[in-house]
């Protein structure tokens, strides 16, 4: 049997924001009780007209970091600086940033245009003009037509559109949003982040997004900051961030992940040689420049994974599995295959016509390209308490 793997991914040919950052973080640190820090020493450059997104779990210091730069929080420590001029102790209102909220923050007793304009009234702006500007603003946003209607006679969709309009049709130099389309159900959420997406390219304003949705972070950003524990993990482009994770948190947090447990029994500065609990030995790249002894963990992407349904004569980085599970996702197959000792179950995704049907109990071997294969060193608990 042919063996099967899918093909390697090429970068998405996106936009590219100008090398200058609009907004700079420097030595920024926020702690609410004096003890433990919320987020510790970010250091962060927002290019203009790029797509940021701030990604993380609960806790992970993404939401605190957009509300500093809001305005809405003070750091601790350390500076923010916009456009090359300091804005740390600036009042919100002074920012110039637009801002949606996961819950729209839409005022009830007014009309939805009147909600748009509000912006331009608290900025004394002229009638004529707030009239062009509110009717582009929810052109924009594909209102036309509902600026009489009340915000409890739109859908949940319509309202988020709603909360964007009023963000944008003051043309603010930074559009801020913290999750805003949490409350969305899943069809809808996806078709917004499609024109989302489709508006910050017609647009060309620099947006930061919150989210703890790995996919959501994907699908829309330019570049994505994986937040932990207060820090930023890794920043990077989106291809990249999938296809180079750079700990084994990152790994982990973005898209799945298959893991072998082992210890580094050979290593170099690029390539590092691992043995399994049961002896078997598996090469891959040393991210983190593990060292002969140190247990490590090796992870790929389930999709990369090589599956033969015969022992293939090149054994090198090939494992014999055994299938304890076959779970069928409509346009692929995911295969859960017990690898041996020690080890949790390999997850391996294979097109549906790829491979012969298998079933519980069937063998299967599995090849895990070396270069294709991340070994990294396991993390380090980090120490709590404010810096000196």
């Amino acid at each position: 049997m042919k063996a099967v793997a899918a093909p390697p991914l090429e970068p998405a040919e996106r936009p590219l924001a100008t090398a200058e950052p609009l907004v700079r973080f420097r030595g920024v640190q926020k702690t609410y009780d004096g003890v433990h820090l919320v987020v510790r020493q970010l250091d962060l450059d927002i290019r203009r007209g790029e797509f940021l997104t701030l990604l993380g779990p609960s806790g992970s210091g993404k939401t605190t970091t957009l509300m500093m730069l809001a305005g809405f929080e003070s750091p601790t420590a350390g500076d923010i600086v916009l456009d090359g001029k300091p804005i740390t102790r600036t009042p919100p209102h002074k920012r110039h940033f637009g801002m949606v909220f996961q819950n729209y923050a839409l005022f009830p007793h007014m009309t939805v245009g009147q909600n748009v304009a509000y912006p331009l009234t608290v900025r004394k702006v002229a009638q004529t003009e707030q009239a062009q500007r509110v009717a582009k603003a929810l052109g924009m946003v594909r209102l036309d037509g509902l600026a009489d209607r009340y915000p409890t006679q739109l859908s949940g969709g319509q309202q988020q559109r709603v909360a964007l309009a009023r963000a944008l049709v003051f043309e603010p130099q930074l559009v801020l949003m913290d999750e805003p389309l949490g409350a969305l159900d899943k069809q809808l959420r996806e078709h917004m982040q499609i024109e989302l997406k489709e508006l910050h390219r017609q647009l060309g304003v620099t947006f930061v997004y919150v989210t703890h949705d790995q996919g959501e972070a994907l699908t829309m950003s330019d570049r994505v900051a994986v937040f932990n524990d207060g820090a930023i993990q890794q920043i990077a482009p989106v291809e990249q961030m999938y296809e180079a994770p750079a700990n084994r948190f990152v790994a982990g947090f973005i898209g799945d992940s298959t893991v072998l447990k082992g210890t580094v029994r050979a290593a170099d500065s690029e390539r590092c040689g691992i043995v399994l609990p049961d002896g078997r030995v598996i090469t891959g790249l040393n991210v983190n420049g593990a060292q002969v002894g140190e247990a490590v963990e090796a992870c790929i992407r389930p999709e990369r994974i090589v599956v033969h349904t015969q022992a293939p004569a090149e054994r090198a980085n090939v494992l014999q599995a055994r299938v304890a599970g076959v779970i069928y996702y409509g346009d692929h197959l995911r295969l859960l295959c017990n690898t041996g000792r020690g080890q949790p179950d390999s997850t391996v995704k294979v097109p549906l016509a790829a491979v012969k049907p298998l079933q519980a109990g069937d063998d299967v071997w599995l090849e895990f390209p070396p270069d294709l294969i991340r070994i990294y060193s396991l993390p380090s608990p980090t120490p709590e308490g404010v810096s000196p």
